[in-house]
């Protein structure tokens, strides 16, 4: 356990301990995608995380796959972010912001009536999304053109510019989970030519470019990035997901990030191999370690050098103070699935911590 306590040398900040927060959509920012006080009290309970990534939020207006999600596109969103960033500072805490673009897992009934775009005109087909008016198929997309992509990295590259105004002491792009970096990344998803297809250097382009350009803003030592070559929700799939956790391992390295955070299994169950040892073996930054992991696993891993540290997502969703209980070994709250969604304090806020 003293492995998930030590100190850690993340780019630019320095960690008190290995329990990263990961980031966990809890759409609690309304219609308007509006970061409030109400998240604000939330992250702050939660600042002994070594470091806290803060949910996906939007990098450009009319790309919502959440309903409820935020933004960081507006001065009225980064005004509302400050309250959160100042929140956790005051609380000890660090904060970086998941940069995220959903790509096909937008909705029309989300976003005015806007096709999602996408590398390829291809539907997920394996869920259904949230909408004002209850659970519906996701539509097909539309394929963006290559002339339409420096506009995207440009989003991020504001956005980046924004989560530096609103406090936070760096920012994840999001390439994992079948949203827009990650279709692009992989196969199944993107069955485009040209520049952005093809090829696995195709392929990260665009995530490549959006790298560069939030690490022109931030400095690469202040960003970080999420991937999940396994990773089947959103109807995600690869030909070679080791390949290409390996390829982009040893392409990373020209970075200089402050770290790369993995996903090591699949949500559904239906793509397996390991992913971890071959990234561990390539890229020589910060790893950091996601999904199903206990605290002992983490311990052990992170004493073995598999990993340096370990994001925990639904543990951290009710036990605002996960570290603590760790290190005494104290049981957890069990959480309520049913109030991860819903909009208010109930299952966000009201999670006991230690006496």
């Amino acid at each position: 356990m003293k492995n998930l306590f030590s100190s850690l040398q993340l780019g630019a900040i320095t960690l008190p301990n290995r329990i990263l927060m990961a980031p966990l959509t809890r759409s609690r920012a309304g219609e308007e995608h509006l970061p409030n006080a109400l998240m604000a009290e939330h992250y702050a309970q939660r600042a002994s995380a070594g470091l806290i990534i803060a949910e996906a939020t939007m990098v450009m207006e009319g790309h919502s796959a959440f309903w409820k999600e935020p933004g960081i596109y507006s001065a009225e969103q980064v005004a509302g972010w400050k309250k959160t960033t100042d929140a956790v500072h005051a609380a000890g805490g660090k904060i970086f912001v998941q940069l995220w673009h959903g790509g096909r897992a937008c909705h029309p009934l989300l976003n005015g009536g806007a096709q999602p775009v996408a590398p390829s005109a291809i539907a997920i087909t394996n869920d259904e999304v949230h909408t004002p008016q209850g659970k519906q198929p996701y539509t097909v997309p539309r394929e963006l053109r290559d002339d339409e992509l420096p506009a995207i990295v440009e989003g991020f590259r504001q956005a980046a510019i924004n989560a530096k105004a609103a406090g936070f002491d760096g920012v994840e792009v999001h390439g994992a989970n079948g949203y827009l970096l990650d279709e692009f990344l992989r196969d199944g998803s993107n069955q485009r030519s040209g520049p952005y297809g093809g090829a696995i250097e195709n392929r990260a382009r665009l995530l490549f470019d959006v790298l560069t350009a939030v690490s022109d803003v931030m400095g690469s030592d202040r960003v970080g990035l999420r991937i999940s070559p396994l990773n089947s929700f959103n109807s995600m799939q690869d030909s070679d997901p080791v390949g290409l956790a390996t390829w982009l391992a040893q392409h990373l390295n020209d970075f200089n990030l402050a770290y790369l955070h993995v996903m090591r299994a699949d949500f559904l169950g239906e793509q397996h191999g390991d992913v971890m040892t071959p990234v561990r073996q390539h890229y020589r930054g910060v790893l950091v370690g996601n999904m199903g992991y206990s605290a002992e696993e983490a311990g052990n891993a992170i004493a073995e050098g598999k990993l340096d540290a370990v994001a925990f997502g639904v543990p951290f969703l009710a036990n605002p103070d996960l570290p603590e209980r760790f290190r005494i070994g104290a049981p957890l709250n069990a959480a309520d699935p049913a109030t991860f969604y819903n909009g208010d304090a109930k299952g966000y806020t009201d999670y006991p911590a230690l006496v």
